[in-house]
């Protein structure tokens, strides 16, 4: 038989897949990656791909590890560190479900969750920093933005423990609960708020919204968000996903939202600029508490929340609420005269409990205003984690 490519055995790679939070990913030590995928580029953007399935023009990343939403189109390459009192670097790919190409411009906060037992699994954390019972404090550095994420990994008899009674909105068993800190999540490199403006008037086409002007909040931290009041494009802030992601219109109208107020954040130069980032910024509309029943049919009572959050990720209205925005969200919250902080009732607040899609989520943040800017210094909430499935991924060569 004439020898082709097409008979060579594909290739195998250690890896693990995942829950964190309410995302899922493919989890790779950085050792384990062929040679010319264990530096950032196009060999390692072509590897990820293929293992989740991307691109895939019918939407489902069949042939591959992705489950057909943001929520599992991850990838996460967790590594020795150099960083001084750091345990781990952490890079997160959000992989496009139908164009071929990896975001590397933010963080999950869901899969933060995850990051520490798996790297306490791999070996990856000092055996002294382990306890035989009780909590490891995994110090983990998010090299996508340059910051610090703690990780408090429930250790049992010397392995981490997974199962729990900690029940999390959007995740149908319960596991056992991992708190995570943010750390200073603002962006380092500027204000927290971009603009300078607790609330800007985003200039947008007159087919988003009539006279094409939106009130906004633009925060930088956890990730870039951009929130508008729900009332103010139509929506009661209750949405669940079907009344969002089945309307072409109304994700056409979000992203041309998502595209201009990411020029003005200062994220792209222009709007055409946005499709080529689809992870930030993200796209989040807020209300006043009210009833409604979640996607799992409980109700959630107007008096058990502070406002309602409804949050867009990769085109499409999220079935709960991300990890990183959730931070954007309570470091919103804590700063009097924002969007978000004006849903909520106003006031001064160290944390939030609000309404998404699935249920509730209560994530706290400490802010504080120096010298005319505002900063978050932590922002905190309980994650859960566990593995699925663990050995190697196959990808042909």
């Amino acid at each position: 038989m004439a020898y082709s490519p097409h008979s060579l055995p594909q290739l195998r790679i250690p890896a693990t897949y995942m829950r964190g939070g309410t995302s899922k990913g493919v989890f790779f030590n950085l050792q384990d990656l062929p040679e010319a995928a264990q530096i950032p580029g196009a060999a390692r953007d072509a590897l990820l791909l293929r293992v989740i399935g991307s691109p895939d023009p019918y939407g489902k990343q069949t042939d591959g590890m992705g489950g057909a939403t943001s929520s599992t189109s991850k990838t996460v390459i967790v590594s020795a560190t150099d960083k001084p009192d750091h345990d781990v670097d952490y890079l997160f790919g959000q992989v496009s479900i139908d164009n071929p190409f990896v975001d590397w411009s933010g963080n999950c906060g869901n899969l933060s969750a995850a990051v520490g037992s798996f790297a306490i699994n791999s070996g990856l954390v000092d055996a002294s920093r382990i306890p035989e019972n009780g909590i490891a404090v995994v110090r983990i550095w998010q090299a996508n933005i340059g910051k610090t994420i703690i990780a408090h990994v429930p250790i049992s008899n010397g392995l981490v423990q997974e199962i729990g009674d900690f029940e999390l909105d959007g995740v149908t068993f319960p596991a056992a609960e991992i708190p995570v800190e943010f750390m200073d999540p603002a962006d380092g490199n500027g204000s927290m708020f971009p603009t300078g403006n607790l609330i800007d008037d985003l200039l947008v086409p007159e087919s988003v919204v009539a006279g094409g002007q939106l009130k906004v909040t633009m925060i930088n931290a956890g990730i870039p968000t951009i929130f508008v009041n729900a009332d103010d494009i139509g929506y009661t802030g209750t949405e669940l996903q079907d009344a969002i992601n089945g309307d072409v219109e109304a994700l056409a109208m979000f992203e041309t939202i998502r595209a201009y107020g990411a020029v003005q954040m200062g994220l792209i130069s222009d709007i055409s600029e946005a499709a080529q980032r689809q992870h930030t910024p993200k796209v989040a509309f807020v209300a006043k508490s009210a009833d409604y029943v979640s996607s799992s049919n409980k109700h959630v009572a107007a008096g058990d929340i502070d406002l309602s959050v409804r949050a867009l990720s990769m085109g499409k209205l999220h079935h709960a609420m991300m990890g990183t925005a959730a931070v954007a969200i309570g470091a919103a919250a804590a700063v009097p005269g924002t969007l978000v902080n004006l849903a909520a009732g106003g006031g001064t607040r160290d944390s939030v409990n609000f309404g998404h899609p699935s249920g509730t989520l209560r994530v706290g943040a400490q802010a504080s205003e120096v010298n005319g800017e505002w900063t978050v210094t932590k922002a905190s909430m309980s994650r859960s984690a566990r593995i699925l499935m663990e050995g190697w991924v196959h990808i042909p060569r």
